[in-house]
């Protein structure tokens, strides 16, 4: 029997012969994809829905080439990409955690126009026990549930409900206004011939007052991430590494060492803490997922869940190797830049002063690391996956995976499909236009 190959095998040895430029992120309850000209969210709602936004990118690379130069665009493209993530995040926690208890309210409130509706094969949610409304979500996103996906997402011939369960639809004419809100959920898709209805939910980004809700609290937490992360990932190495090895310029080349080496081990822990709760698991999955869809468009199948699935979680082109080289550039920056200099040149003192210079430098060369970073793991080791030193680069990174990715779903996977969907549309949309001119 031919022995199975590891995840991290295969990602090198099956990476596709498209090489994408579409990347992603894991959300909660979702994915994010990001393109040349839009980005979409695809979330997972409590009522067992796919709801996905979709917003436009705009470039400023006529206005402003210098923020394109090489190093400069490493900083551009991780400021960028941080800001899209918390958007992106924002917009999987309004749909991700809806009130399921009012939910459940206007269930019991409209059961006898729900089952009139549901009989005549009118409403495309299946009918479900009085306690099963009441489950967790959790519950709703079993590895159970089987979508039926069409090419357009408009319409299939299978309904799903919050449970998994399964409804058989028969072409029936469309409903009138009075009989859609008579429905407890609209049908999430429709009989072959009848548009009236679409799935996933799909909105064009414009923002509403429901949208409005949380900025503040985004704001705070994007802010207190910030300031964590330069805590955990400069400060608290900066300062272990003093007592460890004494003042900075007294040997240098092994404060920046033992620095860096306890950044790496801080991360690690931090990452195979965060691992251990259960929403990050889930997170998680919905980053394999992300792995898998693109895997697949990059092996040129049809985007379904069971070409997705029989991919690896692990991929090459994943920013998690970004991170990694981040620390490891970090160390020859640190190392090679001039901070005695400074020491002697201002004559600072031992002590909390000289520690605070060398982690008020550190913090003012992470821009420098950003952008080299870049250029090496994103448009060197991008453009040279066949290169043997590109896997010796790349496979801190891809061992990092291991940690933040899990075997997803199939709902996982249909949300990273819905996502990858929206944003392959918009290019080929692109594309038939830019042609028509030509």
């Amino acid at each position: 029997m031919e022995k199975k190959q590891s995840d991290l095998k295969r990602a090198f040895s099956e990476d596709g012969a498209l090489k994408t430029h579409v990347g992603g992120q894991a959300l909660i309850e979702g994915v994010m994809m990001r393109g040349k000209y839009n980005w979409a969210a695809a979330v997972r709602e409590p009522a067992g829905t796919v709801y996905v936004e979709e917003h436009d990118l705009a470039s400023g690379k006529a206005k402003n080439k210098w923020l394109y130069w090489p190093i400069v665009r490493g900083c551009r493209a991780f400021v960028e990409s941080l800001v899209l993530g918390y958007k992106a995040l924002e917009v999987a926690a309004l749909h991700a955690f809806s009130d399921v208890e009012d939910a459940a309210d206007a269930d019991g409130g409209n059961d006898a126009a729900a089952a009139s509706a549901h009989a005549a094969g009118e409403c495309g949610h299946a009918a479900a026990a009085p306690d099963a409304a009441q489950e967790p979500a959790s519950d709703a996103l079993s590895a159970d549930r089987a979508f039926s996906w069409k090419d357009d997402f408009g319409r299939s011939d299978v309904a799903i409900d919050a449970l998994g369960a399964q409804t058989k639809l028969e072409p029936v004419s469309p409903p009138t206004a009075a009989e859609e809100d008579a429905c407890v959920a609209p049908a999430a898709m429709q009989a072959e011939g009848d548009s009236s209805e679409e799935q996933p939910k799909v909105s064009d980004g414009k923002e509403d007052d429901s949208f409005e809700f949380g900025k503040k609290e985004m704001a705070f937490s994007m802010v207190l991430g910030l300031v964590l992360g330069v805590v955990l990932f400069i400060v608290a190495p900066a300062f272990i590494a003093n007592l460890l090895v004494g003042e900075y310029d007294s040997n240098t080349l092994a404060w920046n060492i033992v620095d860096g080496i306890v950044r790496v081990v801080i991360f690690v822990f931090y990452i195979w803490l965060i691992g251990r709760m259960e929403d990050i698991k889930r997170m998680f999955g919905y980053h394999g997922a992300e792995h898998k869809t693109i895997h697949c468009f990059e092996h040129g199948l049809p985007l379904t869940p069971e070409n997705a699935r029989s991919f690896p979680r692990l991929h090459v082109r994943c920013g998690t190797a970004f991170l990694i080289m981040v620390m490891v550039i970090a160390i020859l920056v640190y190392t090679v830049t001039p901070i005695n200099a400074l020491i002697e040149a201002w004559g600072v003192p031992d002590g909390p002063a000289k520690l605070a210079l060398v982690i008020a430098v550190r913090i003012l060369l992470m821009p420098l690391i950003a952008g080299i970073s870049y250029e090496i793991t994103v448009k060197w080791a991008g453009s040279h996956p066949d290169n043997p030193l590109v896997k010796v680069i790349l496979w801190p990174g891809m061992q990092m995976q291991k940690l933040t990715t899990r075997e997803p779903d199939d709902g996982q996977i249909e949300c990273a499909i819905a996502a990858m969907k929206k944003v392959l549309e918009r290019e080929e949309e692109e594309e038939r236009k830019s042609a028509s001119l030509a």
